[in-house]
């Protein structure tokens, strides 16, 4: 890239490029670049009309980016833009009802946007819904608690699946669901371990593999969530325990499991065989 980054956005495009938004390191910025896979080379694009960071990035259905919330030099922020890879621009659409960082936000079947909790003017179980054929944002019903630093899973049957999470100080071990036709949420089951700052990947058979984070100790187990049953179980721990990093579903089946912390140490990669229930480094 052309500078460095942390707490960016990275969003794939319809032509196979990656969109890098905002996040440079020791700060928000407004810069953005594109990735071209086939080239291996990276090009800056036009800035974000607001410079942020611990933002979220979503590619609608026409291929446009919206980026939402995160935390700029005046403090948090509850705007949005949306970026055009036809022209290499963003324009300004509708403000979030209330400012957010550290939320998730969900593509729903329907092409609705979900972003659910965060924390702005405080600790938020508060969600909303965008329209990108309006460019407007109305709430939808709330989670059962406050959440931030959680993740969002969209399963097979439209439902989005929320877990864990600092709730406003300790990390959580709950999950619960939302049901895009009523608006509303349920619990489900809690997983075995609280956690936050950790990753989630929907796998082929349905299931859900939640992996490492923090709650007062850096986390190395996993875990996977069976949404007939509404149940968890344990799963292999990855090597190494981490927090803040990455983890991407291959073609093949495997989750690569890339960086993060532990401690201060930035950590390489691992790699998880569902069909074995192990974790192996690279």
């Amino acid at each position: 890239m052309s500078i460095g980054r942390e707490f960016h956005t990275a969003s794939t495009l319809a032509n196979g490029s990656v969109l890098v938004a905002g996040g440079c390191y020791g700060g928000s910025c407004n810069s953005a670049e594109l990735y071209n896979p086939s080239t291996g080379t990276w090009t800056t694009t036009g800035n974000m009309s607001t410079a942020r960071e611990y933002q979220t990035a979503s590619t609608l259905a026409n291929g446009s980016v919206l980026v939402a919330g995160g935390v700029g030099s005046s403090g948090y922020l509850n705007s949005s833009e949306l970026y055009n890879p036809s022209t290499g621009t963003w324009t300004i659409t509708g403000n979030m009802s209330t400012t957010r960082l550290g939320h998730t936000a969900s593509i729903l079947a329907n092409g609705l946007v979900l972003v659910a909790g965060g924390y702005g003017s405080g600790c938020l179980n508060s969600a909303e819904l965008y329209n990108p054929s309006t460019g407007t944002w109305t709430t939808t019903g709330n989670m059962s608690v406050v959440r931030s630093y959680h993740t969002a899973s969209t399963l097979a049957n439209g439902s989005v699946l929320v877990a864990g999470g600092d709730g406003c100080g300790s990390a959580l071990s709950s999950a619960e669901l939302y049901n895009p036709s009523t608006g509303t949420w349920t619990t489900t089951g809690n997983m075995s371990v609280a956690r936050e700052e950790h990753t989630a990947s929907t796998l082929a058979n349905g299931l859900v593999l939640v992996v490492g984070g923090y709650n007062g100790a850096y986390l190395s187990s996993a875990e996977l969530y069976n949404p007939s049953t509404g149940t968890w179980t344990t799963t292999g721990n990855m090597s190494t325990a981490r927090e803040y990093h990455t983890a991407s579903t291959w073609a093949n089946g495997l989750v690569l499991v890339g960086g993060g912390v532990d401690i201060s140490i930035v950590l390489n990669c691992t790699i998880h065989q569902q069909a074995l229930g192990q974790s192996q480094e690279t």
